[in-house]
């Protein structure tokens, strides 16, 4: 059980968390979200003591154990196999639990035939694996996981989504890959705004509270600057008239005294598309018969063949090592086949991000300087605007390449895309550095693009969402599927799990489907039936209509105007009344009569608060009666234009 008090953290005039508090209760899974650079890594940090907070206090019961994943490698037993034993606690009966490690090592990805390599022969994806591995075999009461699935393929992702729907521990998980949370999750604790909000349910049921609770405060602080313009309309029309200058004094101190609500500041979001260049040919691709492989290793493709439709919206999909990113070098054009070709349609207009292209960027020019190096034309004012919408508004943009973080990197190759107008769009995992929201951002792009996509991830959600053919690599093999991922999971699926089945999702999916067919069909005949009776309205109908609307407007505005004026007489006579009491006061006062200057001065508090009451009834009948004035003429021009209209 953790439990975290009032804790704050800043770095400079930077604030983190503003006295924060949350706990985690035993066996709760919680995902932890918020915007990249928010805090995340650094709640992690101070969990684990390896950062302490300005203030406040992080609790854990005697003898908790925290686990988790490290991104530092260091290890220190020969073999991969005794290197991930290294991490399962003592058995009490001295057994061999060594099979616990080769379950974990195999359902991430590391072969049998690895585990009596020595640790350091494995690649550094690979020796990531291995730290998870004894992370996870240890068992610790607090799992804490850090971006665990950025150097996991889209089969071992699958297989730790099953681990960890069955920790029994407690568990806080940091990971770009909304479905992967929301499939292994149980809570979801939100940083926003210096702030955390946790909620029992997904992601979804957090953003959708949060932007509830901003919208009715917004509403609110609308609301209330409406009103305190009313008022300070109020005491300016009021002011010069000596008889109303007690309530106008009293409206003053009221506002004075209110608080006012501070408009909430805007979180920038990614927010861009895709600038497509035409093409009127069939296939902007063409693979025939294509092997490659690097030498003297075995061959990654042999005898691939595809066409690339122009808008064919294409998922790479299988392990790491296969030949994912070597698919894309040789459709790009960055790699020559060994045998086989590649043709390209002369209208053909590629953008491409991937890895190699960020490791391009010029460390020493800013990222200004290298949005400028793709424009047609030497546009600063253009580029600053790409710069802004990729979140480097103002003097970000001219930090140098060599300073940004693996994202930052991302999003200036990402701006660079931007520029250039394109007709097939090549992306080699371009979510691994986005947060939640550059990422559904980017999805609405691609799925707004006018052009072809093709799209290397392990993003199921981005699968689910996008793919309508897939490339896969499994069994060794490399084939082309025609259909949807949720089609290749119901009629192929991957070699190493169960045969697949239909699934409840697709189901339900297709009983979605035709609820949604049948309330279009519904919808259709409602709008006929609409549209005929528009056809039969006449200028008779109009002239009745108006009529009525003429009739309601006198009704509705004559008993605002004759309640206001009723108000006006009475606060004329309570004002009279007044100057009356003040002026018998002050005789009583010099006469010392007690009794008379308790009954007048009572007199005279219950005159200045009816006042007071009917000034705030007469601001409110004013505003409605200007408001309902402003409707009834929308409504009588509308009218007389649509009989016009029907002439």
């Amino acid at each position: 059980m953790l439990q975290v008090s009032n804790l704050s953290k800043a770095y400079g005039q930077q604030v983190i968390f503003d006295s924060v508090s949350f706990t985690v209760n035993p066996g709760e899974r919680i995902g932890l979200v918020g915007r990249n650079g928010h805090g995340k890594t650094t709640l992690f940090r101070m969990i684990l003591g390896e950062e302490k907070p300005d203030d406040g206090v992080i609790s854990l019961p005697a003898g908790y154990t925290v686990g988790h994943l490290s991104q530092h490698i260091r290890f220190t037993r020969p073999t991969v196999l005794d290197e991930g034993c290294a991490g399962l606690p003592e058995s009490e009966d001295g057994r061999d639990e060594s099979y616990k490690v080769k379950t974990v090592l195999t359902g991430l990805g590391v072969s049998p035939e690895a585990f009596d390599r020595g640790p350091y022969e494995l690649s550094g994806g690979f020796q990531i694996r291995l730290n998870l591995a004894k992370v996870l075999v240890a068992s610790p009461h607090l799992l804490l996981l850090d971006e665990p699935t950025n150097y996991l393929d889209i089969v071992s992702i699958r297989w730790l989504t099953q681990f960890l729907r069955n920790w029994k521990n407690e568990l806080i998980l940091i990971t770009h890959d909304r479905d992967f949370m929301d499939s292994v999750t149980t809570h979801t604790i939100g940083i926003h705004r210096c702030k955390v909000r946790k909620t029992a349910g997904p992601t979804q049921k957090l953003y959708d509270q949060l932007l509830q609770e901003e919208e009715v405060y917004e509403q609110t602080r609308t609301n209330e600057s409406k009103k305190r313009k009313e008022v300070e309309q109020f005491i300016n029309r009021f002011r010069a008239q000596a008889t109303r200058a007690r309530a106008v004094q009293s409206k003053i101190k009221a506002l004075q005294k209110k608080e006012t609500l501070e408009k909430i500041a805007a979180i920038k979001n990614l927010d861009f598309e895709f600038k497509a260049a035409p093409f009127t040919g069939k296939f902007l691709i063409e693979a025939s018969d294509i092997s490659f492989a690097f030498v003297p290793e075995g061959p990654l493709l042999s005898g691939f063949s595809m066409a690339i439709g122009k808008n064919d919206r294409i998922a790479v999909i299988g392990k790491n090592g296969k030949g994912k990113t070597t698919l894309l070098n040789l459709l790009a054009g960055e790699l020559p086949p060994s045998e086989g070709t590649v043709t390209h349609h002369p209208k053909l207009k590629l953008a491409y991000f991937g890895q190699t292209n960020i490791n391009r960027l010029n460390p020493g020019k800013t990222v200004e300087d290298e949005i400028l190096d793709v424009l047609p034309e030497y546009n600063r004012k253009f580029a600053r605007t790409i710069c802004g919408i990729m979140m480097f508004d103002g003097d970000k943009a001219l930090k140098k390449i060599e300073v940004l973080s693996g994202g930052e990197k991302s999003r200036v190759l990402l701006g660079k895309l931007l520029v250039s107008p394109s007709n097939l769009l090549l992306l080699d995992e371009p979510t691994n550095h986005l947060d939640m929201e550059s990422i559904d951002s980017l999805l609405e792009a691609l799925t707004a693009f006018d052009g072809a996509v093709i799209i290397v991830t392990h993003s199921e959600m981005i699968l689910h969402a996008l793919a309508t053919r897939l490339v896969v690599f499994d069994n060794d093999r490399v084939s082309v599927f025609d259909g949807t991922y949720q089609d290749f999971l119901d009629r192929v699926g991957w070699a190493n799990e169960p045969p697949p089945q239909r699934t409840a999702l697709s189901v339900q999916r297709s009983a979605s489907k035709e609820k949604t067919d049948s309330t279009n069909s519904v919808r259709s005949a409602q709008n006929s039936e609409s549209s005929t009776l528009n056809t039969l309205r006449n200028k008779k109908d109009m002239r009745r209509l108006r009529a009525d609307l003429i009739n309601d407007r006198g009704k509705a505005l004559g008993a605002l105007k004759s309640r206001i004026a009723e108000i006006e007489g009475s606060i004329t006579e309570l004002e009279q009344k007044v100057n009356d009491d003040t002026g018998a006061l002050l005789d009583v006062s010099v006469k010392g009569d007690g009794a008379a200057i308790k009954n007048l001065s009572k007199s005279l508090h219950e005159a200045k608060e009816q006042i007071d009451a009917l000034f705030d009834e007469m601001v409110v009948l004013t505003t409605e009666l200007e408001s309902k004035t402003k409707e009834f003429e929308q409504k009588i021009n509308q009218v007389s234009g649509d009989g016009q209209n029907g002439q």
